[in-house]
């Protein structure tokens, strides 16, 4: 179900975020953008209401990856009754945690795509969340001489970058523990 009235969205969205950091005890304030306006810059995402959290308490957000950024857009997605192939219209962000690691995909596509090319063998990422895989495939649209898949199950889901027409596709490729992170 598309977003219809961004305006009724933007005011559900944030009585939840009033709701949560009230209980939660909170200190934080937020800004919700909708519409043409929540565009992502980098195309990486589809959002079409984006919610910008700060404060002192928005640090305990980006804790564990942004489990609990991805907690919120999660609520904020069923809130709103989009489907699940339109969660991603949804975006929360707190400290430019997200668009941060968005440039790291970005890299992190760079140096794979470059990294296939020069071997000509598939480059696998290490497991990561369903959005950070589709921001990956999205990178790697601008390679038209590579092609991307999704592949293992539930946590350990991960991305798989070939060079295009791959004929061993079905083979398990080797795997890498790069994930654009330092560690």
């Amino acid at each position: 179900m598309p977003i219809d009235d961004y305006s009724a969205a933007a005011q559900r969205i944030a009585d939840l975020v009033k709701m949560v950091t009230h209980l939660g005890g909170l200190r934080l304030k937020f800004r919700i953008t909708a519409g043409p306006g929540a565009a992502d810059p980098a195309g990486l995402e589809a959002r079409e209401i984006y919610v910008e959290l700060a404060g002192p308490d928005a640090g305990l957000l980006t804790q564990r990856g942004g489990e609990l950024l991805r907690a919120l857009e999660h609520v904020a997605a069923k809130v709103l009754r989009l489907e699940n192939e339109e969660h991603d219209k949804v975006s929360f962000d707190a400290e430019n945690f997200k668009a941060l690691r968005a440039r790291e995909l970005k890299l992190a596509a760079e140096t794979a795509a470059e990294r296939v090319r020069r071997t000509g063998q598939p480059y696998s990422f290490a497991p990561m969340s369903s959005r950070e895989r589709r921001m990956l495939h999205l990178a790697f649209r601008t390679y038209p001489d590579l092609e991307t898949a999704s592949s293992g199950e539930g946590l350990r889901r991960y991305v798989v970058a070939y060079p295009k027409g791959y004929e061993h596709r079905d083979a398990e490729p080797r795997r890498e523990r790069f994930s654009g992170r330092r560690r």
